[in-house]
């Protein structure tokens, strides 16, 4: 038994639309275009398996918040379902756990790291997050290492993969992506009515022991001690992954596939 897999640019990414202005980046108008690639893939039953990485895995999560309808299980990866609290507005919390250099706080103020990437280029600046994902961006030296040292490229990354990524980024830039982040606080906004709420689609989730997502103050004791389990009543596994980092799906792509695979096994 096998499965047809389509793996779609969000909008802002790859080829797909990539509207100007920051406000169309919310999970609404992510979340909408899901559910109408869904409607165009499955127009008969209109109801899919789900993988989500990153943000595609905060998205996937709200995807199930939203309309369980259209999906049968999931499996996300890296980023687990975060609680919505009234109180906690996530870019001034990050902002006063890290300090104004951390990439989320940077990446705020419209047009100020685009043009700090500018100057660095775009090659370095998707070589540096692919290798190391830099979490600090100080003004005036956003990496640790120096510009005229050459980065070698980690084992289950190929030159050939990763000069296809800067050849995208080079097409699109980086406002769009960087769009998404601009949105945290608005959809903190738009997410009020949810708080509370629990996703029940069946799910699994897997994250690296080195990914910086898990290494959060508080993040293991959440999707260890309950909490997650709290929020998400039909996750059915967590596997975290020894030696693995964020990237997890590039490092470890037969592993991951097989868990992807023996877990929407169980559904047919």
């Amino acid at each position: 038994m096998g499965y047809r897999a389509v793996a779609p640019d969000l909008r802002g990414y790859g080829d797909s639309d990539a509207p100007d202005s920051v406000e169309s980046y919310t999970c609404f108008h992510i979340i909408g275009d899901l559910v109408e690639l869904i409607d165009v893939l499955d127009p008969d039953v209109g109801k899919v398996f789900v993988v989500g990485h990153d943000w595609g895995a905060y998205m996937a999560w709200l995807l199930c918040l939203f309309r369980p309808d259209k999906v049968k299980a999931l499996v996300n990866l890296s980023v687990p379902f975060i609680r919505f609290d009234r109180e906690i507005k996530p870019v001034g919390v990050w902002k006063a756990v890290y300090g104004d250099d951390y990439y989320i706080s940077r990446f705020q103020e419209y047009g100020e790291i685009e043009g700090e990437f500018a100057e660095v280029g775009v090659e370095r600046v998707v070589k540096e997050y692919l290798c190391d994902f830099p979490v600090l961006l100080p003004k005036g030296k956003l990496f640790k290492r120096p510009l005229d040292e050459q980065i070698t490229l980690p084992s289950w990354l190929s030159e050939e993969e990763a000069n296809y990524y800067v050849t995208v980024f080079q097409k699109t830039g980086f406002t769009c992506p960087i769009n998404y982040y601009r949105n945290l606080g608005r959809n903190w906004e738009l997410l009020g009515p949810w708080v509370g709420s629990k996703i029940k689609t069946p799910a699994k989730f897997i994250v690296g022991d080195k990914d910086l997502a898990y290494g959060m103050p508080g993040m293991k004791e959440y999707i260890h001690n309950g909490g997650f389990k709290e929020d998400v009543p039909s996750l059915e596994q967590v596997v975290v992954m020894k030696g693995v980092s964020h990237f997890i799906n590039m490092e470890k792509p037969e592993e991951i596939s097989s868990h992807i695979y023996d877990f929407f096994c169980q559904f047919h």
